[in-house]
């Protein structure tokens, strides 16, 4: 009960994030809507420490690994930022979760893992489920469709970070750092194109800043309380809420064939994830 609490307040976090970035597509360039939410992120999550007065939330002995884990997942926070302002809200989340695939694929190339027919079969499926979320079929490949899948895979390498840091550290400390790492490197890329935002836009970065903590927060926590597979499983109804608010909020087109290449992403991804005991022997 206590993993389908977090992990909800995860999905609609998402959801709320992936409309506050889309309001902000048009106005304001992406590394300040990153900056901007480094800052609220690092600021909220400071008090949060300091309120409790347990100043060992600021202690990690692994820096090497937030470093890997911040860094990336920024460069594919930019990626999944541009998506959202120029895809379907319902495309960029079911490209997004291709992360997993991403990640058996640099297990084998740089951990040595087997391919066995069961990851191949997994990774077949997949992509076969990839070819019909961008609909080449219909003559028109939406090359801005490699932004979200650049962040899923940049993503895939951070949660391989994300799931070593549970581990040993809390995650407001994951937060923490996070925010840390991420707010001067944002700043530079950003400098360039600082405005000073409107009040409506500064409503949506809140909510961006918010909502971001929620949603890391609340899946570090549900990682924590339940075995990977369920997380994974609740995560996927991110997709049928974002997609209602897509239709009823955006009035974007409702494609049944990207619903069917969702759903073999997901088959995909509990397949890789379902490890029988002799496995390894494959």
């Amino acid at each position: 009960m206590n993993a389908l609490m977090w992990m909800s307040g995860a999905l609609f976090s998402f959801c709320f994030m992936a409309i506050a970035a889309r309001e902000l597509s048009s106005g304001m360039n992406t590394f300040e809507v990153l900056f901007a939410r480094a800052v609220i992120g690092l600021t909220l999550v400071s008090l949060i420490i300091y309120r409790t007065k347990d100043m060992s939330y600021f202690r990690t002995q692994r820096i090497k690994f937030h470093l890997g884990r911040d860094l990336t997942h920024l460069m594919g926070q930019y990626g999944w930022f541009v998506g959202v302002g120029l895809l379907p809200l319902s495309q960029v989340f079911a490209l997004e979760f291709t992360a997993p695939l991403w990640t058996s694929i640099l297990a084998m190339t740089f951990l040595g893992e087997m391919l066995s027919f069961r990851r191949f079969f997994a990774l077949v499926l997949g992509f076969s489920g990839v070819y019909l979320i961008v609909d080449p079929g219909e003559g028109i490949f939406n090359y801005n469709s490699l932004y979200v899948i650049a962040a899923a895979l940049l993503f895939s390498i951070g949660n391989t970070f994300s799931k070593s840091l549970v581990k040993t550290d809390r995650p407001l400390t994951i937060l923490f750092y996070m925010s840390l790492i991420q707010l001067p490197v944002a700043f530079c890329l950003a400098f360039q194109h600082l405005i000073l935002p409107s009040l409506v836009q500064l409503g949506w970065l809140l909510v961006i800043g918010l909502t971001s903590m929620a949603s890391h927060f609340c899946m570090s926590k549900a990682m924590q309380k339940t075995d990977l597979s369920i997380v994974v499983t609740l995560d996927f109804f991110r997709l049928p809420l974002i997609t209602v608010v897509g239709v009823l909020i955006y009035a974007e087109a409702f494609r049944w064939v990207m619903v069917v290449g969702a759903l073999m992403v997901f088959g995909a991804n509990l397949i890789n994830l379902y490890q029988p005991k002799d496995d390894s022997k494959t």
